[in-house]
């Protein structure tokens, strides 16, 4: 199975050349040929979201428990509808109560949100929970307990016996606290980008302005230990210089037990 991650950054028309209207199509290309069975977006707006699915041929956003608040952005989940079945999905706000719309606590900047699905592998019919969230980019101390309370919601939701991936934007590096919180309440996870021995790389660009200010992977997907990955990387196509993102997307492939 293959998955891909990708901040799409949101809808800001002060973008200039690299706005939303002039990059969908190249974002929606790329994915396009990653040929991923599920899709993790985050920082879009729900309209945003819709116009890229309707570039997506075959794709739909797992939705379905959802009341759109089409002033907030959302991590979103897609699956390519001919390989992949959706059992269960909810979502949590990452808030000292995750089920009240809009909530926000922790000194975080922005209402932030983890979305979840039970999925199958209509190929190999595996069933593994896929969750996808967008940490603040506020206090650390705001990403440490939206890590808290994403930790328990998923385990107070997620079957015991199925395998779980964690995808997203997290803000932060994966050698430091919010890492340690995911571990803490899932230690099933391990990271397979330093399980494979990959040099560490830059996910966030800022479309091509801050490739060198440091090397920090803030885009991470996390995988149980149940699940081997064959290979995990980062796609940095372009047209020009034209970006897809001003995040580069994680492709992630593994197999299922």
């Amino acid at each position: 199975m293959r998955v891909v991650s990708s901040n799409i950054r949101f809808d800001n028309p002060a973008d200039g050349d690299c706005a939303w209207p002039n990059r969908k199509e190249l974002l929606a290309d790329v994915l396009l040929k990653l040929e991923p069975d599920v899709i993790a977006t985050q920082e879009g707006w729900g309209r945003q979201v819709r116009e890229l699915v309707s570039l997506l041929p075959g794709f739909r956003i797992v939705d379905e428990h959802r009341d759109w608040i089409e002033s907030r952005m959302y991590p979103c989940i897609l699956v390519k509808e001919d390989h992949v079945d959706v059992r269960e999905s909810g979502d949590s706000w990452l808030s000292a109560t995750p089920q009240v719309p809009e909530s926000i606590s922790f000194g975080s900047y922005f209402p932030r949100l983890l979305t979840w699905a039970v999925l199958r592998d209509r190929r190999t019919e595996k069933s593994l929970v896929f969750a996808n969230m967008h940490l603040d980019n506020g206090p650390d101390h705001a990403r440490i307990e939206q890590a808290k309370v994403a930790g328990r919601e998923l385990n107070a939701a997620r079957p015991e016996d199925v395998p779980v991936i964690i995808a997203g934007d997290f803000n932060a590096p994966p050698d430091g606290k919010v890492r340690e919180v995911f571990l803490e309440h899932l230690p099933q996870l391990v990271d397979p980008w330093t399980k494979l021995g990959k040099t560490e790389e830059a996910s966030f660009h800022g479309f091509g302005q801050h490739v060198n200010d440091d090397i920090a992977r803030i885009d991470w997907i996390l995988l149980d230990k149940r699940l081997t990955c064959r290979d995990i990387r980062l796609d940095k196509s372009s047209r020009g210089a034209l970006t897809p993102s001003d995040h580069y997307p994680v492709v992630c492939d593994f197999d299922c037990p």
